[in-house]
């Protein structure tokens, strides 16, 4: 990847002349069937543009769920900056939107009093759910609620390759049921910068004004955007591997029940395992700090630093990536039961 940064070809991208950036743009459109696509600095910026794409009007309102990624850990962008009002949904435990809520709170235009319903917020992979999978046939349900009431569907795609191999099928088939879409190339495809608008040429020509507007023009980009066309092409591939590593870590997790851990082994569908801490001495937060140190008391092949993540309600995340073998895995599932034993 690093080799692919380094000679990649570079021109000024906010004049749209950066060959690498339109080939990475030019690829992100036809991989989810778009016409177009746009590459912005990250996943955040991503989703405020593509709000600002469909919502022109200060007041505008979009449906999202509440344990959306765009509502939790957003800063609440869309409101803040963009002027559009969210109308939270009931999430499911699948991470799916509850249809039937969304039906109840989409709101027409006539009403002075009322904000006007715009767009419908999707998330997939769900995050907050533990990066479940949402089915192409809850996806076509959600694409017909929307098509009633003329309303638009944006994807927040942050693990969108990820939901693409757990399904088995090409990333169009996932996307063909919504109008945009916003894919990073950080997280599991592991570029070290960046995410991917894609959807019509009038759609992505909007986002592209609303970029600039946000700070995201960047100049020589390419060296960038080379990351990201090295990731599509070779760690997409590899995507498969680490849902099956987080299988291993999940029943792994599964079996040290008896230490103060629990998962729900259903909610693993992709490269994410939530789990929760519940041990007599050893917190959520001191598991994480003691899973980081390397102590010479400890048997020598439990001494690596293994960062985990444990969120303010205390739950436990790991998440699996190309550069997380098998036998890592088993080491880690060693040293958190070292640990919680001792």
């Amino acid at each position: 990847m690093r080799a692919a940064m380094s000679t990649a070809q570079v021109g000024d991208d906010v004049y749209g002349e950066d060959p690498t950036v339109n080939e990475l743009q030019a690829k992100a459109a036809n991989l989810t069937g778009k016409e177009a696509a746009l590459f912005v600095p990250s996943g955040t910026m991503g989703n405020l543009i593509s709000v600002m794409g469909h919502c022109p009007g200060r007041g505008d309102e979009i449906l999202v769920g509440d344990m959306a990624h765009i509502i939790l850990w957003e800063q609440g962008g869309v409101a803040q900056l963009a002027g559009v009002h969210s109308r939270q949904v009931n999430t499911n435990v699948d991470g799916t939107l509850d249809l039937a809520d969304i039906e109840k709170k989409v709101r027409s235009p006539g009403d002075a009093h009322l904000p006007f319903s715009r767009l419908i917020c999707v998330e997939q992979t769900h995050n907050a759910s533990g990066g479940r999978v949402l089915s192409l046939e809850y996806l076509q349900k959600l694409k017909d609620a929307a098509a009633k009431h003329n309303l638009n569907i944006h994807m927040d795609g942050a693990r969108l390759f990820n939901a693409a191999t757990a399904l088995g099928v090409p990333v169009a088939q996932v996307t063909k049921h919504v109008d945009s879409v916003t894919f990073c190339l950080s997280k599991g495809l592991g570029a070290p910068v960046g995410s991917v608008i894609t959807g019509d040429k009038d759609f992505i020509s909007r986002c592209l004004r609303h970029r600039k507007v946000l700070g995201g023009g960047m100049r020589q980009a390419g060296v960038l955007a080379a990351a990201g066309i090295y990731a599509l092409d070779n760690t997409v591939p590899k995507l498969k591997r680490d849902h099956a590593n987080a299988q291993i870590f999940a029943k792994g997790i599964h079996e040290m029940k008896d230490l103060g851990l629990d998962v729900d082994l259903k909610s693993v569908e992709t490269n994410m395992v939530y789990f929760s801490v519940n041990h007599p001495t050893i917190s959520p937060i001191e598991l994480s700090k003691r899973m980081l140190m390397v102590s010479d008391d400890e048997p020598t092949e439990t001494r690596i630093a293994v960062r985990i993540l444990t969120s303010r309600k205390g739950t436990t995340r790991v998440v699996l990536h190309h550069q997380v073998s098998e036998d890592d895995v088993y080491v880690t599932l060693q040293k958190m039961k070292y640990i919680l034993a001792s």
